[in-house]
């Protein structure tokens, strides 16, 4: 699983308090008259083949020391790449992709940029230093310092109501925002009407739309003085201190409906910066922001005058590491609907080996590989005995998912079979594992998204489980407000993105969730296993039902 995001906010937005809930309810049922599952006999005798004795032999070889964490683009990756298509293969199951050299392979690039050394921005005479005045991300377009191209272009929104882009051009122009969005002296947001603050509000929203417009980098200035904003950059120095990856070829992805507002958007090289900073950008006063904000607010359009940038430079030194990678897809066709795809997913990298400790991710996602892999093997031997789905079945195992959901990013830009065709993805990712919030005898499985695209789709799951696996389906982490985000941080969220329904299936965090103690020997291979069975058993519904589900939602 994508680890957390971190976000650098307002202190207005940082002090707020975010309140857990303490009861988990259930999303509501799809309306009357969607079908219950057919019982008989066949999804039973074919669930009962995926074994906890298989689930422990496959991931006894994945997650073993030998296979190196499977780091996306090194060594155990690529062991694992070979491993799982021989698996697909000796299934029987067809290598879909155009591959030469082995089509159950689907190659993508990845490229790595590592900071090499302490970036500066500089305004006339005046140096800040990065980690202290402001903070980096992404790619640099600043490898030796250089000038920039400013131009100010107030929040950087761009919807029907208010527009700051309205007859700008910012291609490879340097843009420098404000965060936030138009706001009354009552907390009162232009774009909601209420005190709820949108989208909008997120510097990296800002920044995905400032990259889609064409713009070299983005500069937002957040409102925090440096006293506030220098605890904030401390907390992310060593997370910013590592390696980010991004795709050789970044595929551009719809920004309605669905777009992570948390975590800084691929493509793009954006600074976030104190408020100190933002004064020297923009040789104004600080009060001189806040008529601007309320005049924001109460002209509904982006005041006339408006802030003009300061020349200022830039040097943010990186290291540059092209690596090749490739997602694991088989594909067994179906009968009279085979021309619609249920995709079934889960991730096979890992983080690879960190100051010389081998992280062997048995449960982070060797857990949901191997429960793939268990899938396919029912869903194949059906097939053989005469049984097998109407629809199409392909099983893709992604790689880059670590990295900031690449591998999928990749397939879903990239897709071997339409996105228009695929009727879901059930999307498995740490399985093996029973979390804090539950006792060791819980008998239960994380649904995160099932209701958010197809109210169909969730009933049919709530069916399936009630007609045949009876495990305690908790929707904890559905909720809009989790303070997790996982909804986010795994491969089912590109094809939400898209317009594609999911199911994205946990067991949950623990304490050995991104560490090296994540290891075979904790893993529950009994409740692996039923859990496995779960999926299976919406699976087989979804490949068999006459209709796929239909899309009637569209929430976040």
């Amino acid at each position: 699983m994508l680890a957390g995001a971190v976000l650098a906010a307002s202190p207005a937005a940082a002090q707020r308090k975010v309140k857990t809930k303490t009861k988990t309810a259930a999303p509501k049922a799809a309306p009357a008259g969607t079908a219950a599952p057919a019982t008989g006999g066949a999804p039973t005798t074919y669930a009962a083949t995926i074994t906890a004795a298989d689930l422990r032999q496959h991931l006894s070889v994945l997650a073993s020391d030998a296979y190196e964490g499977r780091a996306t683009g090194e060594k155990g990756q690529k062991m694992a790449a070979e491993y799982l298509s021989k698996q697909f293969a000796a299934l029987g199951l067809r290598g879909p992709t155009s591959n030469g050299a082995n089509p159950y392979l689907l190659p993508f690039g990845v490229v790595k940029f590592a900071p090499t050394g302490a970036g500066a921005l500089r305004v006339g005479a005046r140096t800040y230093t990065d980690g202290r005045d402001y903070v980096a991300f992404g790619p640099s377009a600043f490898l030796t310092e250089a000038k920039a191209d400013p131009v100010f272009l107030g929040f950087g929104i761009e919807t029907e109501r208010y527009n700051d882009y309205a007859g700008l051009d910012v291609k490879g122009k340097d843009v420098v925002l404000l965060q936030g969005e138009p706001v009354d002296e009552r907390g009162h947001y232009l774009l909601s009407g209420s005190k709820q603050e949108t989208e909008w509000s997120s510097a990296f929203r800002k920044a995905a739309l400032a990259r889609d417009k064409g713009a070299r980098s983005v500069v937002v200035i957040t409102f925090a003085g440096g006293s506030s904003f220098q605890p904030m950059a401390a907390e992310m120095a060593a997370q910013l201190a590592e390696p980010t990856y991004e795709l050789t070829e970044r595929v551009p992805q719809p920004m309605t409906g669905f777009m992570l507002t948390d975590a800084p958007p691929s493509g793009i090289d954006l600074y976030l910066t104190s408020v100190d900073v933002g004064l020297a950008l923009l040789n104004t006063t600080y009060d001189a922001l806040g008529k601007y904000i309320f005049g924001s607010f109460s002209g509904q359009t982006p005041p006339s005058a408006a802030f003009r940038a300061q020349s200022f430079s830039l040097y943010h030194p990186q290291e540059r590491t092209e690596l090749a990678s490739e997602d694991v897809l088989g594909y067994l066709e179906g009968s009279d609907k085979k021309d619609e795809v249920l995709v079934v997913s889960a991730h096979y990298d890992h983080v690879g080996i960190q100051h010389d400790t081998i992280y062997n991710g048995a449960d982070d996602d060797g857990s949901g590989t191997v429960s793939v892999l268990e899938m396919a093997q029912a869903f194949a031997q059906a097939k053989a005995e005469g049984r097998g789905p109407r629809r199409s079945i392909l099983f893709l195992l992604n790689a880059g998912e670590e990295r900031g959901l690449l591998g999928s990013e990749y397939y879903t830009g990239h897709p071997v079979f339409p996105l228009a065709q695929t009727v879901a993805d059930l999307n498995i990712d740490m399985v093996g594992r029973t979390d804090p919030r539950h006792k060791p005898a819980d008998r239960y499985l994380y649904l995160i998204g099932s209701d958010k695209l197809s109210s169909q789709l969730h009933a049919l799951s709530e069916a399936a489980n009630a007609t045949y696996a009876k495990l305690k389906l908790d929707y904890f982490y559905n909720d809009p407000n989790d303070q997790e985000k996982l909804y986010y941080r795994s491969d089912h969220y590109n094809f939400a993105r898209n317009g594609v329904p999911v199911i994205f299936y946990t067991s949950g965090l623990h304490q050995d969730y991104h560490k090296a103690t994540d290891d075979v020997d904790k893993i529950e291979f009994d409740k692996l296993a039923e859990r496995a069975r779960l999926v299976f058993y919406t699976a087989w519904e979804l490949a068999n039902r006459e209709q796929r589900p239909v899309v009637d939602s569209n929430r976040p």
